[in-house]
């Protein structure tokens, strides 16, 4: 709670009433973007351990009558990395294994399956992800005003991250012929996907 405090106050945040669940997603964000003297980023065990005590802090404010609503109440944790059941990894696999990735759309479905299972989003998000939505150095995928319209960062593991960067690599230059486009995975057009097809095939 100290940090916060101290965060809160060099942004003239300096009673409870003033913070606002935006500024509480603010200091998630600065979280995330913090390093260490070593240059090393915080883990999500670090980040939730920052996280917890403001949550119950600000409920115990809220209960106690000294601010009239809680802004941590909707205040998302980072995300623990879950490992698939093996068999279902095993229906994974041979999915995988059918397409074709020695063609930029192949390769491009090979990147789309692999982020879809790795982080369990949804199509509209998938569709509507862009280049800059990936930071590969922190294995993490932003998902912006994803469900209930907020943002949320997904751990990314790395053979994701190997089969995304294929495809910015080797794909996606071939499918793209507006260069300021900055939709991740594009059409054979090289626009936008419509997720609405996505929940039939990706092809």
């Amino acid at each position: 709670i100290r940090d916060f405090i101290l965060w809160a106050d060099a942004r003239s945040v300096t009673h409870p009433e003033h913070v606002s669940q935006a500024v509480l997603e603010r200091y998630q964000r600065h979280l995330y973007y913090y390093r260490k003297k070593d240059g090393a980023a915080l883990s999500i065990a670090s980040r939730r351990a920052k996280i917890v005590p403001l949550r119950s802090f600000f409920k115990w404010l809220t209960r106690t009558g000294q601010i009239p609503a809680n802004p941590a109440a909707e205040i998302d944790l980072p995300k623990k990395i879950r490992r698939l059941p093996r068999h279902v990894l095993t229906v994974v696999e041979r999915v995988m294994q059918q397409v074709d990735v020695t063609t930029p759309i192949g390769l491009r479905d090979r990147a789309m399956l692999e982020v879809l299972y790795g982080t369990g989003m949804r199509r509209m998000e998938i569709a509507n992800l862009e280049i800059s939505d990936i930071d590969i150095d922190q294995c993490v995928v932003l998902i912006r005003e994803g469900k209930g319209r907020k943002d949320r960062l997904i751990p990314l593991g790395e053979r994701a991250l190997y089969w995304v960067q294929e495809y910015l690599n080797k794909s996606r230059p071939q499918l793209t012929w507006n260069q300021l486009e900055k939709t991740l995975f594009l059409s054979r057009e090289g626009g936008i996907l419509n997720y609405a097809w996505l929940s039939t095939q990706i092809a």
